[in-house]
């Protein structure tokens, strides 16, 4: 197993940027050990967000997601995006254009992981479970599944945790129906899909404890009548990492991993 921590440049943010990296190192080698340029393979990927008072390191100090990933064969991007809530701020803080865009082109250029649709897959917990869902609503070709642990999914529950800094994150533009609104996204979804069934796999799950619990409901029922595909999963816990550590593990056994290898 390989544990990469990298720094790089974003010309997005226009300042140096971290993320970790895990990638199954006896998988990405071919048997030879040659190399991965020589009949090596591109793994099936997640894009693993953190929560708002987290970074890209506190997936692997808080969890085993290392063991759990090199048990299943899938690489794990882990980025820093701050308080960003995937969004664009400003000038120079375009956390959304810097995930979506730039983020997947340097990890495909630096490590042996998938550039197709069918490999590439989204998780987080918190605001990251919001990233998340927000990428695969918004990015439906790009992503095969998307998975939220605890997410912020609803504009009234992030505005009562956040208070005047939602303002500052989302700025004055009205937020119900904008392209950070969630419930607008899968609306937009469900409405311009010609086969639902093409669309991204959706994981979301809560604990019954976590102050989230009823926003994540809203936001189950509302997906269920638009008849998109999701599953869920509730049961006792809070917002806490004993919780995200057994539920990261049912998101990496609920993926499509074994559609997911393809050489490189």
């Amino acid at each position: 197993m390989a544990l990469i921590q990298c720094g790089f440049y974003s010309d997005i943010l226009s300042l140096s940027v971290s993320m970790n990296v895990i990638v199954p190192q006896a998988l990405a080698m071919n048997a030879g050990g040659t190399g991965w340029e020589n009949g090596g393979r591109r793994l099936p990927v997640l894009y693993l967000l953190h929560g708002l008072s987290d970074d890209h390191s506190t997936w692997l100090r808080r969890t085993s997601i290392e063991r759990y990933a090199e048990e299943r064969g899938v690489a794990v991007v882990m980025p820093e995006v701050h308080r960003s809530f995937y969004s664009d701020i400003g000038k120079h803080r375009q956390y959304w254009t810097f995930v979506s865009k730039e983020l997947p082109s340097i990890a495909e250029a630096l490590f042996p992981v998938a550039t197709d649709r069918s490999g590439r897959f989204v998780a987080g917990l918190s605001m990251g479970g919001y990233g998340a869902f927000k990428l695969a609503l918004r990015l439906p070709e790009r992503y095969a599944s998307a998975a939220s642990l605890s997410g912020a999914l609803d504009f009234a529950g992030i505005g009562a945790f956040m208070g005047d800094e939602a303002q500052e994150v989302f700025g004055d533009r009205p937020a119900a129906g904008s392209d950070n609104d969630l419930f607008a996204l899968a609306e937009r979804l469900a409405r311009g899909a010609a086969d639902k069934e093409a669309l991204p796999a959706f994981y979301q799950c809560c604990g019954t404890e976590d102050f989230l619990y009823d926003d994540n409901r809203r936001f189950l029922d509302h997906v269920r009548k638009l008849g998109l595909s999701l599953t869920y999963e509730e049961g006792p816990g809070t917002h806490a990492w004993d919780y995200w550590d057994a539920h990261i593990r049912k998101v990496l056994d609920w993926l499509p991993l074994e559609k997911a290898n393809r050489p490189i």
